[in-house]
């Protein structure tokens, strides 16, 4: 499990080193650093995997970062230095050199150690979620892997066929059972899935189906006392939050799950059963790395570890990135959430628009006679 970052050179950031915990959770200002994060996490991942010398810049996770030049930080010389540390002591770090401005690729010198299991190159054992996820689809592509390596795909693309073929398998290799099932008997991985989607998005039986004698596949959904439907008309909370759910609970323990804006398309109540669902699966060995600007996801989060108590607070914590204060590019105050719920601390900007607009109307309708 990844236990610090450290990013020099890249982008806006000149030099920074952050704490990673079980849950950590990116949140802030648009414009802030928060993508950039993530984008560094994701140029480690692919020179982890990734044979030769030179790391493109373009193509991989849907990334689209141009050229040498316009990822090099404008106070730094090159090369840009990406590190990271691991629970057990265990340390990687990349070195990427720039050919020339102009060009679409770095050159790549590391890793430098190894042992940790989210750039190992496991099945699983890395999976990135954007937040350009698949919005409802007629048919799906299928993967090429093995079953044992199918993954859900960066945008969810191949849930129908990792549904489809695991679906009516039981899940005896990892602890993923629902918190209110109490048998000791492994249940079906769609069972899991569709309890965790009924709760987040709406009760809700879901199946994938691989179409004969084609390279592709169908999600099909079914409510209570209807018919089976195409994804087509079920909507997009349902299908946003698929590939999170199915992600996770087939995800390797100690690897890492890296979602970006999991509350996109569902309703409040949606949005903070997703974060008591993250925080759960992270206190059941799946390092959670969510950027959000949903306090609702937050608040989840925080029942999870108060009231719930499935996640420790020492095993969570909040990056809140500021950004424009003071001209200071690289300010991000971290937060810790404490066994009451409580956050450390709450920094102007953090999750407060909506006490700011309520007591603004208060005001309002002060200041105005009552009619």
């Amino acid at each position: 499990m990844l236990t610090a970052i450290g990013v020099e050179g890249f982008k806006r950031f000149a030099a920074i080193e952050l704490a990673l915990k079980p849950l950590t959770i990116l949140t802030g200002l648009n414009g802030s650093g928060k993508t950039s994060l993530i984008q560094a996490i994701l140029l480690a991942q692919e020179a982890a995997t990734r044979r030769g010398t030179t790391l493109r810049l373009n193509g991989a996770f849907g990334l689209e970062l141009g050229t040498a030049e316009d990822v090099l930080n404008w106070d730094t010389e090159p090369p840009i230095n990406l590190s990271f540390a691991g629970a057990g002591g265990q340390k990687s770090e990349w070195h990427f050199g720039v050919p020339s401005e102009d060009a679409m690729y770095l050159n790549v010198d590391g890793p430098k150690g190894s042992g940790l299991k989210a750039f190992s190159g496991l099945p699983r054992a890395f999976t990135y979620l954007s937040a350009e996820r698949l919005g409802p689809r007629g048919f799906a592509v299928t993967s090429p892997l093995a079953e044992s390596e199918l993954e859900v795909g960066v945008q969810g693309e191949y849930c129908a066929h990792v549904l489809c073929l695991l679906g009516d398998k039981p899940m005896e290799h990892i602890e993923r059972s629902h918190p209110s099932y109490e048998s000791s008997t492994p249940r079906l991985l769609k069972y899991e899935v569709e309890q965790w989607l009924s709760e987040i998005a709406r009760p809700v039986e879901v199946s994938g189906e691989r179409i004969a004698g084609s390279t592709m596949a169908e999600l099909r959904y079914r409510t209570e006392g209807s018919a089976w439907v195409r994804a087509t008309n079920m909507g997009f909370g349902v299908t946003y939050a698929l590939p999170i759910i199915l992600a996770g609970l087939i995800a390797e323990p100690g690897g890492i799950l890296l979602v970006e804006n999991p509350e996109a398309h569902l309703h409040p109540a949606g949005q903070s059963r997703m974060g008591v669902f993250l925080a759960w699966l992270a206190g059941k060995g799946v390092q959670a790395l969510v950027e959000t600007h949903s306090d609702h996801v937050l608040n989840g989060i925080r029942r999870a570890v108060a009231e719930f108590a499935f996640l420790s607070a020492d095993d969570s914590l909040v990056h809140w990135f500021g950004g424009f204060e003071d001209g200071d590019a690289d300010r991000v105050v971290t937060l810790a959430i404490r066994e009451s719920g409580t956050v450390s601390d709450w920094p102007r900007g953090f999750f407060d628009q909506y006490q700011m607009d309520v007591a603004s109307l208060g005001r309002l309708r002060r200041s105005r006679p009552q009619r």
